[in-house]
């Protein structure tokens, strides 16, 4: 597969930190298409000094600015990713040597999840198998996380869906403070998108201690130290996180009734 035959789309809002590194580490000659959410740092600046064509667009969320960033590529193959991730010398390679039948409509690639500066490996964090590479067009991408504004987003493509080998790097959180402030980012944001009731919380934090568990022990989580307990842990309080402040947004925003 050529180089210039792929478009490298990659979604920004304020991603000066990223994204040189993320635009470094892909291919020469490929096309590279930065869908920004109208930055106020120097994301666009650095982006354009890569060469790549800078589309702007107010933010309607994941599923949706993948549709619309995806819409843009004039490419036969497009690769969705995002600004702290890396496509590694080995992944290149792959992808350079692909000789893709008739009937593949695309990749999935399993991501290298990085804590706190080490690649984890258990707690459910790898493989991490996503669909990133696809033919132009014959893909959708569907939400897979709680509710219309899920921050997590899958790929499905029209035809046969392989498995490349070779890694992608996932740098998502260089501290503790990145983690907790993306958790609270990112369970809110599925919040808005949820109407959980008081049921629905007081479910999600019944079970939230077997979910640890089965992190912690099934997904061998506990063998990695504390950075494996913490994210077995953190991935087991994230959908009563959600409930719970659904239920609160609920209730703050529900009508009084009048006198």
């Amino acid at each position: 597969m050529h180089s210039a035959d792929i478009t490298y789309v990659v979604l920004t809002k304020n991603e000066a930190a990223n994204i040189a590194a993320c635009l470094r580490s892909l291919p020469a000659q490929s096309a590279v298409l930065v869908y920004d959410a109208f930055s106020d740092d120097a994301t666009v600046e650095l982006a354009r000094s890569f060469g790549a064509l800078v589309i702007q667009a107010p933010w309607a969320g994941y599923v949706r600015a993948r549709e619309d960033a995806a819409a843009q590529v004039q490419t036969l193959w497009t690769f969705m990713l995002d600004a702290d991730e890396r496509v590694t010398a080995e992944l290149a390679l792959e992808i350079e040597q692909l000789a893709p039948a008739d009937t593949t409509g695309g990749y999935s690639v399993a991501r290298r999840n990085y804590f706190c500066g080490r690649w984890v490996r258990s707690g459910g964090w790898w493989p991490d198998r996503l669909v990133r590479l696809f033919r132009t067009g014959q893909a959708s991408v569907t939400a897979r996380g709680f509710g219309d504004l899920s921050v997590h987003e899958a790929w499905q493509v029209s035809g046969d869906c392989e498995q490349l080998r070779a890694p992608l790097d996932h740098f998502s959180y260089d501290s503790v403070q990145e983690y907790r402030r993306k958790f609270a980012i990112y369970t809110g944001l599925e919040a808005q998108g949820t109407q959980a009731g008081l049921g629905h919380v007081i479910g999600a934090w019944m079970v939230m201690p077997l979910r640890a568990v089965w992190y912690l022990v099934r997904r061998g989580g506990i063998i990695e130290g504390w950075r494996g307990a913490y994210v077995s842990v953190g991935s087991a309080l994230y959908p009563a996180v959600v409930a719970t402040k659904s239920w609160t947004r609920g209730r703050t925003s529900a009508p009084r009734p009048t006198t």
